[in-house]
């Protein structure tokens, strides 16, 4: 079965869904960003602590969205701790790059490639970036650097 015609929600997606990583918000966060997608109401917050090399030393989550944007903050958040604020940018960028079409690929973070089917639905989109937006962003607040 190809991507495009693979089901919108698998087995995949509904057990990344349960099984989201660092589900507790952090006390003494350095950074906390919440998102929020105004299609479907989901909602993630995110708090970070960075290390003195600038990587994620720490990661708190409170998801409350779809089963996409469970799954995706479940991948998130498998790998996030260690990524620097670039490295975070650029897996967001390659993600959305990848729902809307502009790149065949979904960049190297892994297991994104289970989004595939949700490509071309538009108004899913949001909710499956809402995890990797907070969390660049955070990244890059707790260490003051902008966010391109």
């Amino acid at each position: 079965m190809s991507p495009m015609s693979a089901p919108l929600y698998n087995a995949q997606i509904l057990r990344l869904a349960t099984s989201i990583p660092h589900q507790e918000r952090l006390a003494q966060a350095q950074a906390t960003v919440s998102k929020r997608s105004p299609v479907c109401g989901s909602r993630v917050t995110v708090d970070v602590t960075m290390d003195g090399e600038g990587r994620v030393a720490q990661l708190g989550q409170e998801v409350r969205a779809c089963a996409l944007g469970q799954a995706s903050a479940a991948l998130m958040g498998e790998h996030a701790i260690g990524r620097t604020p670039r490295e975070l940018a650029a897996a967001r960028d390659a993600l959305a790059a990848f729902l809307a079409g502009g790149r065949d690929d979904p960049g190297d973070w892994p297991g994104l490639e289970i989004f595939g089917p949700a490509r071309p639905h538009a108004a899913r989109h949001p909710s499956i970036r809402l995890a990797f937006e907070a969390v660049a962003e955070a990244a890059a607040q707790a260490l003051s650097e902008p966010v391109r």
